[in-house]
This record gives C-alpha cells, sequence and structure tokens, in this order.
C-alpha cells in the first residue's frame, strides 16, 4: 500500500475513471507480496459496486485487482457474498462522517453468503482506502457471518495531517 498524493492517485483514478483496466494487474502485482501472511484458504472478496454503479460504469475496479490477485496467489475470489444493498453517491468530497453515516447498512450477505464463511479469513479488496468507512461497513457485514478475520488490501491510503511524514 502507498500514501495517497497526486502521484499514486494517478492509478486507481485511470483505472476507474479512465476504464485502463491493465492498471488492475499493476496494483495486485503489487499487493501480492503481502499475502504471505494471509491463510492459504482465505477469500478473496471484493468491495462491491451497487448494480446501477456497476450498470454505469461497467466494471467494479476492485473485482478486477481481486481477480488479479486470485490469478497471483492461488487464493479463491468470491462476487457472490457481500453485495451493496444501497445506491450511495460519490464519497469523495465528504467527510469521515459523513461517508460513515452513508455507508451504514449499505452492504449485505447474499444467501450464498450467510454460511460457508464461519472461521474463515478474508481479504477485502478495495482500490483506495480514504477514511475507512467503506472497508468497516463491509468487515461489520462479514464479521456478522462467522469470519475470523478481514484484512484490507488497497492500492493507496489516504493519510490524516498528523500521519504525513
Amino acid at each position: 500500500m502507498v500514501a495517497y498524493d497526486d502521484k499514486s492517485s494517478l492509478l486507481p483514478m485511470r483505472l476507474k475513471y479512465g476504464a485502463r483496466l491493465g492498471l488492475a494487474e499493476l496494483i495486485a502485482q503489487q499487493l501480492v507480496r503481502f499475502l504471505d501472511d494471509v491463510p492459504s484458504d482465505a477469500l478473496i472478496i471484493p468491495v462491491p459496486l451497487h448494480r446501477l454503479r456497476l450498470w454505469s460504469r461497467g466494471f467494479n475496479q476492485a473485482v478486477l485487482i481481486g481477480r488479479a490477485l486470485s490469478a497471483h496467489s492461488g487464493l479463491v475470489m468470491r462476487t457472490d457474498i457481500l453485495i451493496r444493498k444501497k445506491a450511495t453517491p460519490p464519497l469523495r468530497s465528504m467527510s469521515a462522517k459523513q461517508r460513515s453515516n452513508i455507508v451504514r447498512n449499505a452492504f449485505s450477505l447474499s444467501r450464498d453468503g450467510e454460511c460457508g464463511l464461519k472461521e474463515k479469513a478474508v481479504v477485502l479488496v478495495d482500490d483506495v482506502y480514504t477514511t475507512g468507512s467503506t472497508a468497516n461497513a463491509c468487515a461489520e457485514t462479514l464479521k456478522k457471518s462467522g469470519v475470523s478475520s478481514v484484512m484490507v488490501f488497497c492500492w493507496a491510503r489516504v493519510l490524516k495531517d498528523d500521519e504525513q511524514s
């Protein structure tokens, strides 16, 4: 994971908004090195998009990154477990509190996700970790199914002012 700045933001922005789909492979190649401590039976679960956003964009960048990470690691990716049941506006310009309120209850488990996850480790994949609101909402939903751990894998993390050097 890298600090999100003007340069590191180019990859996820070009992937997400420029449809430069090959960048998902590049991101996954960088993330695979962090899988050493992940159990071999862990599941890769990408952060889902709401169906309306998926239809308008045409792809889910987290799924593309997760698919490439799965190919490099041999871990199984599941896109049928976690669903985004609530359409949310783009979170880009919102505060942490606003983001948290918006994504609260936005995710649920599919019928398939309601069983078979007990004691499983999950690698939750997204492109950018901003405030943690989306990852936390996803992790909370997954933990209700009995998963043992949720590890967040993303390309870049937005640092708070006091975390920057």
